[in-house]
């Protein structure tokens, strides 16, 4: 048995075909091949950072950072407050205005204190015991604040940092016993404090602590 194979021939109106090619053309040129551009979004913030703490300009709160400072999220520099103090208390002898031997060591210590210190002040407050006269023990107060004042000046504090004021009898010491009353009242005392607030710095390997 012998396949037969049929010759076919495709036979194609020339009509059939220049409708075709209209169709694809204009298929083709309904699709615009340009593609468009992408929105441009305006750019109002200040992305600078004028004080180059890592905080842009727009989120900063503190335009004047110190170099190298640490900073919290709002771009300002975190600080460390220190309070330094020292307390004077000088006892005196009865009807005195001599500064005993072993209180002179309250003078060198307030006047180290205030020489490193040079913005500081002080308020010398003197007090009488409760015995005798009134006006005698308000100027014995007096004349004892004025004993530590000439003291601490020739140690080289300046006149305009020391005050003084006498408060008399006005202000004693109370304890259990009118012997101790009298012997605690006889007294100078003052307090001096700084406080210094100074910038938080970054870590680095030069940080010596």
């Amino acid at each position: 048995m012998k396949n037969v194979v049929w010759p076919y021939k495709a036979k194609f109106s020339v009509k059939w075909i220049l409708l075709a090619l209209f169709a694809s053309s204009s298929l083709v040129s309904g699709c615009s091949m340009s593609v468009a551009q992408p929105p441009v979004a305006e750019q109002n913030a200040d992305l600078l950072d004028a004080d180059d703490d890592g905080v842009i300009n727009a989120r900063d709160e503190c335009a004047d950072t110190p170099y190298n400072a640490v900073i919290d999220n709002n771009g300002c520099s975190e600080v460390l407050e220190t309070v330094a103090r020292d307390d004077l208390h000088i006892l005196f002898a009865n009807n005195s205005v001599k500064i005993p031997p072993s209180f002179r060591s309250e003078v060198d210590d307030l006047a180290r204190f205030m020489n490193k210190f040079p913005q500081t002040k002080v308020q010398l407050k003197g007090y009488a015991s409760p015995v005798g006269s009134a006006e005698l023990n308000l100027a014995l107060s007096n004349l004892r604040a004025q004993v530590v004042e000439k003291a601490l000046l020739r140690k080289g504090i300046a006149p305009n940092r020391v005050q003084i004021m006498g408060f008399g009898e006005s202000e004693p010491v109370v304890t259990t016993s009118q012997k101790q009353t009298e012997i605690l009242s006889r007294r100078v005392t003052a307090s001096v404090v700084n406080k210094q607030k100074s910038v938080i710095k970054k870590w680095t390997i030069y940080t010596s602590s």
